[in-house]
């Protein structure tokens, strides 16, 4: 069955290193949204003299961030309808609550509900002190308001979004990435996305 597979939390958490890490064993359309709309809205928030990095700011959510999203839904709607099994990384926050996004993306794919085993993966954090450190040390631009802004940050990490999907309680996963990424850990997460679950009604 065709899998269709969300990563998502807040920024930091580590979705794009699980994501990358369940790749290696399973084929899919890597669809990173900091990496489909990334460079775009820099140029934008630079040219409205903002701060490229800021995701937060009023003209990013009033501008930006859907364009962003809808963006890389456009992506992932190609991939499905190519017959690729696909890995969204991203927050996700607003889509997750919205019951129709997902059967848009998947009616828009011509593809039926039953069809796709949907999944979402919660990326969250605990040990927030190691979680510092290792953003410090990536030493990637992108990270610096986190850590110029780290106590508004640090209350975040920790988030489980609403999810109004119509899936089962067992397509939901939340996964605490504090510390190594063990193969114990990606064992738990491969077994999880490889076990198919078609998405009923409710």
């Amino acid at each position: 069955m065709q899998k269709l597979v969300f990563f998502v939390g807040v920024a930091g958490t580590g979705k794009t290193t699980v994501a990358r890490k369940l790749s290696e064993r399973i084929p899919a359309a890597f669809l990173d949204r900091d990496t489909i709309g990334g460079r775009f809205v820099e140029a934008i928030l630079e040219l409205n003299g903002l701060d490229k990095r800021d995701r937060d700011s009023e003209y990013y959510k009033k501008h930006l961030r859907d364009l962003e999203y809808d963006t890389a839904k456009d992506v992932c709607i190609e991939n499905l309808a190519a017959g690729q099994n696909v890995f969204m990384i991203s927050p996700f926050t607003a889509e997750l609550k919205n019951k129709r996004w997902i059967e848009e993306v998947v009616g828009a794919a011509g593809l039926s509900m039953q069809a796709v085993d949907i999944k979402v993966v919660v990326v969250t954090l605990q040990d927030m002190e190691l979680q510092k450190n290792r953003i410090v040390g990536r030493q990637t631009e992108r990270d610096q308001w986190k850590l110029d802004n780290w106590g508004d940050f640090e209350k975040r990490v920790e988030f489980v979004p609403q999810i109004n999907w119509d899936i089962p309680g067992s397509s939901i996963l939340i996964f605490d990435n504090s510390g190594e990424l063990t193969e114990e850990k990606s064992e738990q997460l491969y077994e999880f996305v490889q076990e198919n679950q078609a998405t009923m009604p409710v």
